[in-house]
């Protein structure tokens, strides 16, 4: 399912559309980044498109700042999509022939994602032998077009050239998704008739009605491994804490805020039978405040002192559960030092079958696009390179289904999912 979408804005009097464009694109819960040439800025400045989408602006080759954290490279395997609006004479000739001596060219080389077109320009440009075997060329190597409209154009001419308007741009992107709720038949599906439950994001311990403790899970990864999960055939149940993310089609969510309750769902569900793989993804505030305030609490010293309890260990309790009840469990392990020692120490400590770690810290783990980890089960270690959150997620799933098959334990079956109230 498409999330990421890399728009390429190009210099043409319909740039001012694109803002419109990212608008609607973010509305739909799309991550969308911008790359401006150098004569779309000349209409729209990058900071319009900064403001509307929340990430920086990208637009030469050779910045070293941007090089060094959003290159040509790094963009082109975010995007689960490219996107260029308007496209201009001039861009379509220079992709048809794979110039590569600006961004936009660059990152359309190196990625493997879909190209979709949004032409804006006059008519008689429109309409040359050259634009169309230019275009041509695009489709043939696989493109999508965004059929430019007929009216009024920049130039005063009436005629076709004007850019496809936003609001059909989105919908033409959404019809063209996959219905995500249902089975590919082509798709290999090894956990077909397993169910699989998955805890993701943070939990936030109040305070008082205004503060909380919490943590910078963005909830990115177990999002994308409960997507893995349902495309691997598995009916899937996601447990999140507050994160900013759409609910995946085809998965049931359940909303919580504090571990209590995230702890309780988890309970509930793998108690009442019918869970044959628990995955706890979430990042699971260790402790919480043994007193909550019921009013906000002023600030007075010059120091406030915090007593805190231990909140129940969701992970520990699945994986204790006697046979018949207990799924197979993966755990995961976010340190800032010594990885696989202290992973090792939590997979054994917890009876998990399977532990994935990865290294936190500044520009390392929560938040992050890419990710990295450290497989550990009783017998074997896998590690996992740098790689977009749901390519990782894919190839987590991957060694999940081998170990769960090659398991002992008996499948956990019930004939439905409790009912709980879900999002």
């Amino acid at each position: 399912m498409i999330q990421r979408i890399l728009l390429g804005v190009n210099g043409s009097i319909a740039a001012y559309k694109a803002a419109q464009l990212v608008r609607l694109l973010t509305g739909q819960g799309l991550e969308v980044r911008v790359l401006m040439s150098r004569g779309a800025q000349a209409f729209v400045t990058p900071l319009t498109f900064q403001a509307l989408s929340g990430q920086p602006v990208a637009s030469e080759l050779l910045d070293a700042g941007q090089e060094s954290a959003m290159g040509h490279i790094e963009l082109a395997r975010w995007a689960d999509l490219i996107l260029i609006a308007p496209a201009s004479a001039n861009s379509l000739a220079r992709l048809a022939v794979g110039l590569a001596d600006d961004l936009l060219g660059a990152v359309c080389l190196a990625s493997r994602a879909p190209l979709w077109l949004a032409p804006a320009m006059n008519s008689a440009m429109w309409q040359h032998p050259a634009s169309q075997a230019n275009l041509a060329l695009l489709q043939q190597r696989g493109a999508h077009l965004l059929e430019p409209e007929r009216g009024e154009l920049a130039c005063g001419e009436q005629g076709d050239g004007r850019m496809m308007e936003p609001a059909q741009i989105l919908q033409r992107l959404l019809a063209a998704q996959p219905d995500q709720s249902k089975p590919d038949p082509l798709r290999p599906t090894p956990l077909k008739g397993q169910r699989a439950l998955v805890t993701a994001g943070p939990t936030q311990e109040p305070l008082d009605p205004v503060r909380y403790l919490g943590n910078r899970s963005s909830g990115k990864m177990g999002y994308a491994l409960a997507e893995a999960l349902r495309d691997a055939g598995a009916e899937v149940c996601l447990i999140s804490g507050p994160v900013a993310l759409p609910g995946p089609a085809g998965v049931e969510r359940i909303l919580v805020e504090q571990a209590l309750q995230m702890h309780r769902a988890v309970l509930d569900r793998v108690q009442a039978g019918g869970v044959d793989l628990f995955i706890a993804c979430a990042a699971v505030a260790d402790y919480r405040p043994v007193r909550v305030a019921t009013e906000k609490i002023k600030k007075g010293s010059a120091s406030l002192h915090l007593e805190l309890q231990p909140n129940p260990d969701i992970l520990a309790e699945v994986a204790a559960l006697p046979a018949g009840l207990r799924p197979f469990c993966v755990g995961f392990a976010a340190e800032t030092q010594d990885l696989e020692q202290q992973a090792e120490a939590k997979r054994q400590a917890k009876r998990v079958d399977l532990l994935a770690a990865n290294r936190v810290g500044p520009g390392l783990g929560f938040g992050q696009e890419d990710n990295q980890l450290l497989l550990l089960w009783a017998d074997g270690r896998l590690e996992l390179p740098l790689l977009p959150k749901r390519q990782l997620a894919q190839r987590l799933v991957e060694q999940l289904v081998k170990l769960s098959a090659a398991s002992c334990q008996p499948p956990a079956k019930n004939s439905s999912w409790p009912l709980k109230a879900g999002s």
